[in-house]
């Protein structure tokens, strides 16, 4: 099954990707935090001191199952959809409003 084998290929490359892209934002707001105490440079201490729990924060959500989410939302709008077609068809009522 050539495949599959395909397929979970491309998820650790996918996964490799995702783990680098972390670890070197974590790297840059360590060595920007580092550089900013040693200088000197509030501007950079700042930055390392947002990017270092962003880098944590990022690796928090993206642990959620998004495939799920996203099939929540998708199932949720076909029913909004399905609702508003079933309202056009209704035929309209005799009388005015209200009666």
């Amino acid at each position: 099954m050539p495949h599959n084998e395909n397929k979970t290929r491309q998820e650790v490359s996918l996964i490799g990707r995702i783990l680098s892209m972390e670890m070197m934002l974590l790297l840059m707001g360590v060595v920007s935090l580092v550089y900013g105490i040693v200088k000197g440079v509030e501007v950079n201490i700042f930055f390392g001191l947002v990017i270092i729990p962003g880098v944590f924060i990022l690796m928090k959500v993206r642990k959620k199952d998004w495939q799920k989410h996203w099939q929540d939302m998708e199932a949720d709008q076909k029913a909004e959809l399905e609702r508003n077609e079933r309202n056009k068809q209704k035929p309209p009522s005799d009388g005015p409003p209200g009666e």
